[in-house]
Order: structure tokens, then C-alpha cells, then sequence
């Protein structure tokens, strides 16, 4: 059976913090389906479509990852795509709580599923995309909490 694992979120925009989860998981994973997930009723500050890009080319050439988009339930994205994993990057005690209750929901929803943690490197503890965004509205340099080669002029905050 291939092992597929599922990288829900948002990713507005994408950190060092889940490009680092994201290849640290690689070697355990014979595929990562980074799942940007959307919900109308909610505003992004980056447009779908350039976050999409943005992560295609942080793994360009990386066979072992894609990257898509769902609306809905991530257990039902896992579904779709025969995932047996869901993947998720843990910076606090905070987190862990959180994403915990959603990993037992999650197997409640979708039994076949399981949820493999992994904690963020010490130096990304403090990375989170709603910090970067307000560093980027606010015209600071974030440059060093996005992965390397995206270029920080595209990263412009345009509403959905």
C-alpha cells in the first residue's frame, strides 16, 4: 500500500516552518499532497492561485509532492485521493491540544486515517503565517520566515 500523507492548511502564505514540516516528513511518505483548503465564507489575504504556485515552486522537481486545493472536509480530501495520512507541524503545547481534537475527530469521521505529528524545528517556533501576513501588510522584511527562492515582491497582499 502507498503511504500518502496530507498537509492541510491554509498556507497564507507558506512559512520556512511548513516548508521544513513538509521535508522533514519526505523520507517517511511515499507521496505529500499539500492541500490548500479554501472556504468561501472566509476572506484569504493571498489569492488561491498564488499560494498554489508559490508552494508548486518552493518543491519544483520534488516528485514525491503535489499540490492542490479542497473545499470541504480534509478526511474527505484524504478519502478521495486514498491518503492513509494526515500530516501536521506542532510549534506549542497550544498546538498540540488543538490539533489533537481534530486527529480524534478526524479518525471518529474516517477510521482508516491517521494523524503523524511532527514538531517544528526550535528556530521556526515563533513562525506562523498570520505573524508573516502582518508583517507583510505592514511593509516589514519577511523575508526570512518564507522559503528561499519566492520572491518577497510577489508577495502583495491582494484580497479574493
Amino acid at each position: 500500500m502507498e503511504r500518502i500523507a496530507i498537509f492541510p492548511g491554509s498556507f497564507d502564505p507558506f512559512t520556512i516552518g511548513h516548508e521544513s514540516v513538509v521535508r522533514r516528513a519526505l523520507p517517511m511518505f511515499d507521496k505529500v499532497i499539500i492541500m490548500i483548503g479554501f472556504n468561501t465564507n472566509k476572506r484569504s489575504f493571498f489569492p488561491l492561485e498564488k499560494r498554489k504556485g508559490w508552494i508548486a515552486k518552493v518543491f519544483k522537481g520534488e516528485s514525491k509532492v503535489e499540490v492542490r486545493t479542497h473545499e470541504g472536509l480534509t478526511v474527505d480530501f484524504a478519502r478521495s485521493v486514498n491518503a492513509n495520512y494526515i500530516l501536521r507541524g506542532l510549534r506549542t503545547s497550544a498546538d498540540f491540544e488543538y490539533e489533537r481534537a481534530i486527529a480524534q475527530m478526524n479518525k471518529k469521521l474516517f477510521p482508516e486515517i491517521e494523524t503523524v505529528f511532527l514538531l517544528t524545528m526550535p528556530e521556526h517556533t515563533p513562525v506562523n503565517s498570520s505573524i508573516v501576513r502582518d508583517i507583510i501588510l505592514h511593509g516589514g522584511d519577511a523575508s526570512m520566515f518564507i522559503p528561499s527562492g519566492l520572491d518577497m515582491a510577489e508577495f502583495t497582499l491582494d484580497h479574493e
